[in-house]
């Protein structure tokens, strides 16, 4: 907001001031995402600027760490480079089967958040329902309570949750389970945790769309003779599209993000993207970390981006102007 024409002395003083203490927290803030950035392309095994890092020379710059997680774990990293070399690349580079399997469960994780968490924000938002406030608070406890509480409950619970070897559940599911039949140590246990993780934030984003819509809107398609599921899917759904989005958006991230519940719960087999840079900074320390936290960078900069477009149709559909 722009300072008026009429503004008295003290009030300039403090709407610069103002300025300047905004500019400091967001300098504060995005400060280790611009040091990380330039490191990942240092050509030294370094965490540091190098000399001819700060003298912009050209020989102190390389992409060294971003080919390494192509090539880490690859049997023939030497090799020429033709469709073969790649073929194994997708097959074997430790790196790419730890993006494979976060973008893997972090599919699966969206979709169940989304719909689960849909449908509990469109139960929340009728007035009729009994003890809102409670469930709600339930619901979005995953958010509050530490996640290393709900990681050593979820991996206790799944240890216990098995499914009988010679049953139907097992003829389902059993692709997706651990050698004995359990959530724990299999990526539909993980698959599971990181949906727990991303509800709340389906929940809070479709609500937020819901306190907006206009009921008028369901009782004249129900006036013209639309029944409920016709009224959901023509009136109801498009107008609340951009908050789903959001949450399944936000639900993505968390589930990509999230080393803490993976460590608890997966097995050698569901080695995530987080989870492999952990095993990096614990393990052998290669500024390859860097690079992956850069092209990471670049994924949350795009979904947000992403969210903030959808924010805006969703006012534009509502007919709310941004100020």
């Amino acid at each position: 907001m722009a300072l008026p024409t009429y503004a008295s002395p003290l009030e300039r003083v403090w709407y610069y001031t103002y300025l300047v203490i905004c500019t400091l927290i967001f300098i504060f803030l995005i400060a280790p995402i611009l040091i990380v950035i330039p490191l990942s392309f240092n050509a030294e095994p370094y965490f540091t600027f190098t000399e001819k890092m700060l003298t912009f020379d050209p020989a102190g710059y390389s992409l060294r760490w971003y080919d390494t997680l192509l090539t880490l774990g690859h049997p023939g990293s030497d090799t020429m480079r033709d469709e073969a070399w790649w073929s194994a690349v997708w097959e074997r580079s430790t790196w790419v089967q730890a993006a494979k399997n976060s973008f893997w469960v972090g599919l699966w994780a969206t979709i169940l958040a989304t719909f689960l968490g849909t449908v509990a924000a469109l139960g929340l938002s009728r007035p009729e329902m009994p003890y809102r406030r409670l469930i709600m608070a339930i619901l979005i406890s995953p958010m509050i309570v530490p996640i290393i509480i709900i990681a050593v409950g979820m991996s206790f619970f799944f240890a216990q949750a098995c499914v009988p070897p010679d049953s139907i559940w097992s003829t389902i599911f059993g692709p997706f389970l651990s050698e004995k039949g359990c959530l724990v140590n299999s990526h539909l246990g993980v698959i599971v945790a990181h949906a727990v993780l991303g509800i709340p934030f389906v929940i809070i984003t479709v609500t937020a769309t819901l306190s907006g819509f206009d009921q008028s809107l369901i009782r004249a398609a129900h006036s013209l003779g639309a029944n409920p599921r016709t009224t959901f899917f023509k009136v109801v759904m498009p107008l609340i599209l951009p908050g789903v989005i959001s949450g399944a958006l936000f639900a993505f991230v968390t589930s990509f993000d999230e080393v803490v519940a993976v460590l608890f719960i997966a097995g050698p087999d569901q080695q995530t993207i987080p989870r492999q840079m952990f095993n990096g900074i614990r393990e052998a320390i290669s500024p390859a970390i860097l690079a992956v936290a850069t092209l990471l960078v670049i994924i949350s900069v795009a979904l947000l981006t992403t969210v903030e477009l959808l924010r805006r149709r969703s006012e534009r559909l509502r007919g709310i102007t941004p100020h």
